[in-house]
């Protein structure tokens, strides 16, 4: 629960650095939301699955299942799930990749990224 009594955000990461996982999730209960980590694609999926995310925060460049795949496959069921990627070299095509609702749901910050540019686009996408 928040401070208001609410329930809190639920941000899902996918991200298989451990070390840039762990700061990530750092920041973002900082910041006030509950986060659930995952170190794969294919565990992100199953852990949707058990605890569905308010929003998704995924690296590119995963084992298992890489974050286009892992979009698409949760915006199979849920297509207006917003969506943070990160990626150091992003694919040229990577926003015709992305199943979108259209409503500027899905934002990509380039690495590095700051703590507060991932805060500043969780916040932006969850406002759409």
């Amino acid at each position: 629960m928040d401070d208001d009594g609410g329930p809190r955000v639920h941000i899902l990461i996918a991200e298989d650095e451990a070390l840039a996982a762990m700061a990530l999730q750092d920041v973002l209960e900082r910041a006030g939301f509950r986060v659930t980590l995952s170190h794969d694609g294919q565990a992100a999926l199953a852990d949707a699955q058990a605890d569905p995310p308010d929003a998704l925060l995924t690296d590119l460049k995963m084992p298992r299942l890489g974050g286009l795949g892992l979009i698409q496959r949760l915006r199979a069921s849920r297509l207006d799930l917003p969506v943070v990627i990160m990626s150091g070299d992003p694919p040229a095509d990577w926003a015709e990749q992305v199943v979108d609702d259209g409503l500027g749901r899905t934002v990509l910050l380039v690495k590095p990224v700051s703590p507060l540019e991932v805060v500043k686009a969780i916040q932006a996408v969850l406002a759409v």
